[in-house]
């Protein structure tokens, strides 16, 4: 099916599809042999039916997502049904839906259920779960990425035509280039995060799964907007930042790339950089030191006892029911004072003034979303090592306030996609997600799961 959100709307305007009939056909889909370990909690057609029945007597005019389905992270609220974090003891019903989610809803999108994710967010793999390991989309021996592992794996599947998910460390990104993909992680506090279950509180940002740029466009048009009620969220800032018919744009210096010993990734890299040039855009070369230096206090600093502090009373009272890995690095955060915390800010603050001028040089930033991917056995072997790789272009941007989109950027030969990230600083949200936009057509190629015939035309 196509389930890009104008088309859908096209076919519910012409009277050739409708709401119930789409959800007939997506519940056929879901409740098929999960051998993706996708989902968490499936909704019943009967569940679905409920959201499909409060569309009668409204138009898609008045409903921006009337009628279009999508998938949740199961760290996020749905009103009556289990958040899990992918931690079956810590699970509990929630009366009502994340602020986010009841907007999506409150614009007419179907709710079609809660995905898997590395559990309560914490990996970039989409392996850490008790309830499966994340598998590609394109090849179940390889991982779908993380923590959003299930959230971009329907999407890519043609289960939903978005998803959401979160994104701390890269958890939004990842599996969008794993799975061809468009993933915006916004602005932190764009979207309200009131009804999510936080790995970093302070991190923490709602995400966006989504077949094309303009698609996140959309989605991310309804589901902004200051909630009075989360600590974290912040008015829409309307950034006077436009890209004009030439622009610049940063990458790292050749030595800074790291692709992990991928051979091929390299080279869609470039082809990546010459689509930028050939959309009016200057190459700008950057030292991109400062930051994966702020990358490495993510993890390797005090921000890991956020973790945590997010669980604390469920992981000192029920260590055990926590997956191993997850285990092991939460615990690791109880070696930090609170000396450590203070001078890591000292140390980020400084960080963030280096990293800040680079924006009197450059418009956007560009690089890879991850050098490589992984095998689910190599993960298997060396879960630290690999999930670290992942995150060696992602961990900075929370950090640094700064929105990101992943765009697709191609196959290896193989026919596993790569992806590149643009950045910039927050509220740059909308020049963003355009830019993205632009690089897709440029690219040719739809997102999601698409056979490599077509790939190569």
């Amino acid at each position: 099916m196509n389930l890009s959100i104008s088309h859908l709307k096209n076919e519910y305007r012409s009277g050739r599809l409708t709401p119930a009939d789409l959800v007939k056909k997506i519940d056929a889909l879901t409740h098929q042999d999960d051998n993706h370990c996708i989902w968490i909690r499936r909704l019943s057609l009967e569940e679905m039916m409920v959201f499909v029945k409060n569309l009668e007597g409204k138009s898609t005019e008045n409903l921006p997502l009337y009628g279009i389905p999508f998938a949740i992270k199961d760290n996020i609220d749905l009103a009556g049904i289990p958040t899990t974090a992918a931690c079956p003891e810590f699970a509990y019903t929630p009366t009502k839906s994340a602020t986010v989610v009841q907007k999506l809803i409150d614009a007419g999108a179907i709710p079609i259920g809660k995905t898997n994710l590395d559990q309560f967010a914490t990996g970039l793999v989409g392996a850490r779960s008790p309830y499966g390991a994340g598998r590609n989309a394109f090849n179940r021996d390889f991982i779908s990425g993380g923590s959003s592992a299930g959230s971009a794996v329907s999407v890519a599947l043609g289960m939903a035509s978005f998803s959401l998910g979160t994104d701390t460390a890269g958890s939004g990104r990842v599996p969008a280039a794993f799975n061809n993909l468009v993933g915006h992680k916004p602005t932190c506090g764009l979207l309200s995060t009131s009804g999510v279950v936080p790995a970093c509180r302070t991190l923490d940002c709602v995400s966006i799964f989504a077949l094309s740029a303009d698609d996140a466009a959309k989605v991310l048009e309804v589901a902004q907007g200051y909630d009075v009620g989360d600590a974290y969220s912040r008015k829409i800032h309307l950034n006077s930042n436009r890209l004009g018919a030439s622009f610049k744009f940063g990458i790292p210096r050749l030595e800074q790339l790291e692709f992990f010993g991928n051979a091929e990734t390299p080279n869609l890299f470039k082809k990546s950089v010459e689509r930028l040039q050939g959309l009016g855009g200057e190459v700008v070369i950057i030292d991109f030191e400062p930051f994966l230096e702020t990358a490495r206090l993510l993890y390797e600093g005090p921000w890991v006892a956020e973790r945590y502090a997010a669980i604390r009373e469920f992981i000192e009272t029920k260590p055990e029911a926590l997956f191993p890995v997850t285990r092991k690095i939460i615990t690791s955060a109880t070696r930090f004072s609170a000396v450590d915390v203070y001078a890591a800010q000292y140390k980020l603050k400084a960080l963030q003034q280096k990293c800040a001028a680079v924006w009197d040089d450059i418009d956007v930033l560009l690089t890879p979303t991850a050098g490589t991917i992984y095998r689910l056995t190599e993960v298997e072997a060396e879960p630290v090592i690999c999930n670290s790789n992942l995150g060696y272009y992602t961990n900075f941007m929370n950090l640094l306030d700064l929105c990101a989109v992943a765009v697709p950027a191609g196959f290896q030969q193989n026919g596993l996609p790569f992806g590149i990230t643009l950045g910039a600083p927050a509220f740059c949200d909308s020049m963003l997600l355009t830019l993205a936009e632009k690089m897709q057509q440029a690219l040719g190629i739809s997102g999601g799961l698409i056979k490599q015939l077509e790939n190569e035309k």
